[in-house]
C-alpha cells in the first residue's frame, strides 16, 4: 500500500491494522481458548487499543463495524491472491457450490436488456410445480416491479433466494400473453450437481465432466462410473477443463479410485501445518481401466491434485492445455458475528514434490492477476512452446521429467483454433450479440422447437433455417457494420456458437455440452490415444 498517494487512506489502514488484532485474537479464542500464546501480546493489544481510541475519540462519528468490512479484505490482500473474507450475508453463497445445495425456487436466468429471462426451470423443482415456464420473463417480485437498472444477478439472488418453505409471488411476462401472470412459489432445497454430464463418446468410452470438487463429488462421481460400468465401459475421459477446484478431499477420494495401493496421491505443508501425505488405499474400482484427464488454463487447485496425482503416478494421459497455477490451501475460519475468511494455511505438493503454484508477490499482484491474458498475448494457447516453466524439473515415476511453479502442462498440447477468427466474429462476440441472437430466436421460435426433444432432432432442424443471415441482419440492425468476407471465414464459430446457445436454452446442459464434443479437437486427441492403446505413459 503506498502511503504517499493520499491521506484519506489514513483511517482505512489504521483501521485494518487493527483488524488485525480482532482476526488473531478471535482465531485464538475460538481455537485455543486457555492457552497464553506469545504471539497474542504487545502487538496485538496496541491494535487493539488503537481501534477503541478511534471509536472514543475520532472528530467525526465511525461506523466502526463498516469499517472492519473494508479493512479485512486489505489486510487479507496483503498475504497472497487467495485468502479472502466474506461477509455474513455472502458465506451462505460462497458455500452453496461447495455443498451441493441451496435454498431457492429452481431457475436458470439471464439478464437481457434490464430484464430477467428464465433460461431454464429445473425439473422437479418449486419453479417448474408453480407453473413457470423456460422463456419467461420475470417483471415482478413480491409484487413490487422489478425490471430495468436495479437488475441484477446479486440483487436477483437476494429477491429469489431465502429460507425453505418460505414463498415468494413472482409477475411474468408469457410470449405472446398480453397480461402478465403470477405465481406464488414456495422455496424448497435446489440439488445441484457437480458431475455435470456423463454419456459414452464411442461404444467403449465413457466421459465424465466434473465442473467443481464440492461435498457430494465423490458419491456423484461413483454413480456417474457404475452407469458407464453398465454401458460397456473400456476407456474413461474425466473432463476437468474450467474446473477451478474446490474441496482438496474430494478429488483425493476419486484419484484413490484410480491408483493402486500406496501411491503418493499429494502432501500439504505450511509454515504452521506439518507435512500431511494422503496416500492411495488401494480400494478402487478403476485401477486399470485406460485413462485420459482434460485441462485448460481454467482448471485450478483441486483439479490440479487430480491431474498431477495422475500425470506423476504414470497412471493415464493429460491432454489440452497448462493448467492454471494454484497450489495454496485455504481453511475456511468463521467469526462469531456469521461472517468468514478463508485463509493460506499451507502448500499443496504433486507425488513427485512440485508445488504448482505460480508466482506472486502479495494479493495484489497485478502480473499474477493478468497472467491468462499474459500466457493469451504471448502465444501459450496456440503454441506449446511459448509455455514457460518457472519452476525446476522432477519426474514423474517412470522418469518422465514435469515441472512445478506454474500449473499442471500437459502431456499431449492441444492449442485452441483461431483458423476461422476474424475482427469481425470477435466484435460480435464481445458486444454479445451472438449470445442476443440466440437468445431472441429461442423466444421467437419456442412454440416451434419445443416438441424436438433430443440434440441431434433440434440440430438438424436448426442447419436447414440459414441462420447466419438471419444472425448478420439482426447484427446490423443492433449496430454491427456486415463484413460478408468475414463472415464467411468464420461462419463454422458463428454457426457453432448459435447453434450450442440455442440448444442449451431449448433442451439441457447435457445436450450442449455433447453438441460441443461432437467435434472438440481434445475430444478427438482423446480418442485417438486409445485407439492406439497410448493411454498409459511410457518412458
Amino acid at each position: 500500500m503506498n502511503l504517499s498517494k493520499s491521506n484519506r487512506f489514513m483511517p482505512l489502514m489504521l483501521a485494518a491494522s487493527a483488524v488485525v488484532g480482532i482476526i488473531i485474537g478471535s482465531f485464538y479464542a475460538n481455537h485455543f481458548s486457555g492457552n497464553r500464546l506469545s504471539i497474542i501480546n504487545s502487538g496485538s493489544n496496541r491494535l487493539n487499543n488503537l481501534l477503541h481510541i478511534i471509536d472514543d475519540q475520532y472528530v467525526d462519528s465511525v461506523n466502526m463495524n463498516d469499517l472492519v468490512e473494508k479493512a479485512i479484505p486489505e489486510i487479507l490482500s496483503e498475504l497472497d491472491p487467495h485468502s479472502v473474507y466474506f461477509s455474513a450475508k455472502d458465506v451462505q453463497s460462497a458455500n452453496d457450490d461447495l455443498r451441493g445445495s441451496f435454498s431457492g425456487v429452481g431457475i436458470e436466468f439471464v439478464i437481457r436488456n434490464d430484464t430477467i429471462h428464465v433460461q431454464n426451470v429445473i425439473a422437479g423443482g418449486p419453479a417448474e410445480e408453480a407453473g413457470l415456464q423456460a422463456g419467461d420473463k420475470i417483471v415482478s417480485v413480491d409484487g413490487k416491479p422489478f425490471v430495468g437498472k436495479e437488475v441484477t444477478n446479486e440483487e436477483a439472488m437476494r429477491r429469489l433466494k431465502g429460507p425453505r418453505g418460505t414463498k415468494v409471488t413472482i409477475g411474468v411476462q408469457r410470449y405472446h400473453q398480453n397480461k402478465p401472470r403470477v405465481f406464488t412459489v414456495t422455496r424448497d432445497d435446489i440439488f445441484t450437481e457437480s458431475v455435470s454430464h456423463a454419456y459414452m463418446l464411442d461404444k467403449t468410452t465413457g466421459y465424465i465432466r466434473i465442473k467443481n470438487f464440492g461435498e457430494n463429488t465423490y458419491g456423484e462421481t461413483l454413480a456417474a462410473l457404475a452407469m458407464l460400468s453398465t454401458m460397456e465401459m473400456k476407456n474413461l475421459v474425466v473432463d476437468l477443463r474450467d474446473n477451478s477446484g474446490g474441496y482438496m478431499a474430494s478429488a483425493v477420494q476419486i484419484v484413490d479410485e484410480f491408483l493402486p495401493k500406496g501411491c503418493r496421491i499429494v502432501y500439504t505443508e505450511g509454515r504452521k501445518q506439518p507435512r500431511e501425505i494422503f496416500p492411495s488405499s488401494g480400494r478402487g474400482s478403476y485401477q486399470d481401466i485406460p485413462l485420459v484427464v482434460l485441462i485448460n488454463e481454467g482448471s485450478a487447485s483441486a483439479s490440479e491434485i487430480f491431474a498431477g496425482a495422475i500425470q506423476d503416478n504414470d497412471r493415464g494421459t493429460i491432454i489440452g492445455r497448462r493448467s492454471f497455477g494454484k497450489g495454496l490451501v485455504q481453511k475456511p475460519i468463521e467469526f462469531s458475528d456469521g461472517s468468514m475468511i478463508r485463509l493460506t494455511i499451507a502448500r499443496y505438493y504433486t507425488p513427485s514434490g512440485r508445488c504448482i503454484q505460480k508466482p506472486y508477490t502479495d494479493g495484489n499482484d497485478k502480473d499474477y492477476v493478468d497472467d491468462l491474458v499474459t500466457r493469451y498475448e504471448r502465444g501459450e494457447y496456440f503454441s506449446q512452446d511459448s509455455i514457460k516453466h518457472t519452476g525446476p524439473e522432477y519426474h514423474t515415476r517412470l522418469g518422465r521429467t514435469v515441472y512445478g511453479g506454474g500449473g499442471i502442462t500437459p502431456d499431449i498440447f492441444v492449442p485452441e483454433d483461431t483458423t476461422d477468427i476474424t475482427s469481425y466474429y470477435k466484435e460480435a462476440a464481445m458486444r454479445g450479440h451472438i449470445l442476443e441472437f440466440a437468445f431472441e430466436y429461442t423466444d421467437d421460435n419456442r412454440a416451434r422447437l419445443k416438441n424436438m426433444t433430443d440434440m441431434r432432432t433440434l440440430l438438424t432442424h436448426l442447419k436447414k433455417q440459414n441462420l447466419l443471415e438471419q444472425f448478420a441482419a439482426y447484427a446490423e440492425k443492433n449496430g454491427l457494420q456486415r463484413r460478408n468476407l468475414m463472415l464467411q471465414k468464420s461462419h463454422k464459430l458463428f454457426e457453432r456458437y448459435i447453434y450450442s446457445r440455442i440448444i442449451y436454452n431449448m433442451l439441457d446442459e447435457d445436450a450442449w455440452l455433447e453438441y460441443l464434443n461432437s467435434d472438440d479437437p481434445a475430444i478427438d486427441e482423446t480418442l485417438k490415444v486409445f485407439k492406439n492403446n497410448a493411454a498409459f505413459p511410457k518412458k
